[in-house]
């Protein structure tokens, strides 16, 4: 038996050999994430589309939808901040439009996350949101 070295990323030319390769790849993908949602208790949800347009799909979670609703908030939100942060940037010389701004920024996040299931980054993304208004009205008097 050849020992296991590097695989040469490549694409399978024979398509038989390459149903045989997705089905493996497949299976240790799903087994990966089924580790690391169990292990690490982090949500993970997984799309898989074959070759001949065939859906496989694993969630951690009761449902892909409800993983699919918390990812569409964490990107508004996320949006949202990167729009006052492009409109603060526009408007400098306004300093009493650019704290509005930023204590819009921090409802908005906090009005779209609970605080008590937000991770760790999340909650030091609100502080820092925090930090930056109160320095920036100490700096305005």
């Amino acid at each position: 038996m050849a020992p296991r070295g590097r695989v040469q990323l490549r694409r399978f030319q024979d398509r038989l050999s390459r149903q045989v390769r997705f089905f493996k790849r497949r299976t240790g993908l799903f087994k990966k994430a089924f580790e690391l949602s169990l292990l690490c208790d982090a949500e993970v949800v997984l799309l898989v589309f074959s070759p001949a347009g065939k859906l496989y799909e694993y969630s951690s979670s009761a449902s892909i939808e409800h993983t699919y609703d918390g990812y569409q908030q964490f990107a508004r939100a996320r949006r949202n901040v990167n729009e006052a942060s492009q409109n603060r940037n526009n408007n400098q010389d306004d300093a009493s439009s650019d704290l509005k701004s930023r204590f819009r920024e921090i409802t908005t996040w906090s009005l779209q996350n609970n605080a008590k299931a937000s991770d760790a980054d999340e909650l030091g993304k609100l502080e820092d949101l925090l930090r930056n208004a109160l320095r920036d009205t100490k700096s305005k008097k």
